[in-house]
């Protein structure tokens, strides 16, 4: 029996997104550019080796028809939502997030209609959801100076799954060394994960392009108003960085599963396989998607470990049927 998986799951993965539907099955979707696709499997390591379904592509030359980046998968009160990051073709302060709603509960074979732009106060990117107390969230990362130029996490109300109400609050913008690597100032990728009385916001910080990238975080009493500002806790430095000895460079842009039997929690997270000066990157080395379990600390805060070099077998997530050799 087969009781290991190697990384990458995914050769060619970019701003990885999985979720496990109700029936315990799991979907992923990455970076595509030019069209949003599904890919589906009964197993997590499985997720590689389907093929995946496009779902959604845009009118050619349409509004938002540009640089479709980081779409996510969500089930909000029954109903099936994707939001992704689009443009018109023109630079950063036309990218917006946008949304899809499914018709139907089948997101592979439904039919999914655009339901519009996401009203936010700033150009940005990364939309992510948060259901909390009987109140919708949504989180995107928003184009600004922080002092340098780059981006920063910020949060709003919803009023339904396609509309944002009221301030759009700031809550992590990146102000340290560690932040602003690449030449750019970047806090974004903004994912939700939360355990032990804590809401834990974990952000992709510095350049995509720098070895440097990695994962910050920032966290909240799950009883606190998540637009107040100064009740979120930042760390001071990364959480998950860079592993040269792993030959693991710009680990980030995260999101956050279970396994089949909801014992263990789950990472997922696209790297580069060599550093930026290497020949291969520069020729066009792809962003992989890998997955890797992660525990937590005595004191109730997650413990994310370090990046798991390609190559070198894990042991397949609990609950998952072991294939034969």
């Amino acid at each position: 029996m087969n009781n290991t998986f190697l990384n990458p799951i995914l050769s060619n993965g970019a701003d990885p997104w999985i979720v496990r539907h109700p029936d315990g099955s799991y979907y992923m979707s990455v970076t595509l550019g030019d069209r949003i696709a599904l890919w589906h499997s009964q197993t997590l390591t499985g997720l590689g080796s389907v093929t995946p379904k496009t779902v959604w592509i845009p009118e050619p030359n349409g509004p938002f028809s540009h640089n479709l980046w980081a779409p996510e998968l969500h089930c909000i009160d029954g109903s099936w939502y994707i939001y992704y990051t689009a443009n018109d073709g023109g630079g950063d302060e036309t990218r917006r997030v946008c949304v899809l709603e499914l018709e139907g509960e089948d997101p592979i074979n439904g039919e999914w209609r655009f339901k519009g732009v996401m009203n936010t106060e700033f150009p940005g990117l990364d939309g992510t959801v948060l259901q909390h107390q009987g109140e919708l969230y949504f989180f995107y990362s928003g184009y600004g100076y922080f002092p340098d130029y780059g981006s920063a996490v910020y949060a709003v109300r919803m009023t339904n799954p396609w509309t944002l109400t009221g301030p759009n609050v700031l809550i992590t913008a990146p102000t340290e060394s560690w932040e602003k690597q690449g030449g750019m100032a970047i806090n974004e990728g903004p994912v939700l994960l939360r355990r032990n009385g804590w809401i834990f916001l974990v952000f992709s910080a510095s350049a995509t392009w720098s070895d440097d990238y990695c994962l910050g975080m920032t966290r909240i009493p799950d009883t606190a108003d998540l637009l107040d500002a100064k009740a979120w806790i930042k760390e001071d430095g990364p959480v998950f960085a860079k592993h040269p000895a792993n030959g693991v460079y710009a680990p980030g842009h995260n999101s956050f599963t279970v396994s089949p039997d909801g014992s263990e929690d789950w990472i997922v997270y696209h790297a580069y396989d060599y550093p930026e000066a290497d020949q291969q990157r520069s020729t066009g080395s792809p962003r992989s998607t890998r997955i890797q379990s992660f525990g937590w600390q005595a004191n109730g805060m997650p413990d994310f470990g370090i990046p798991t070099g390609i190559g070198v077998p894990i042991s397949l997530p609990a609950g998952e049927e072991r294939e034969c050799d």
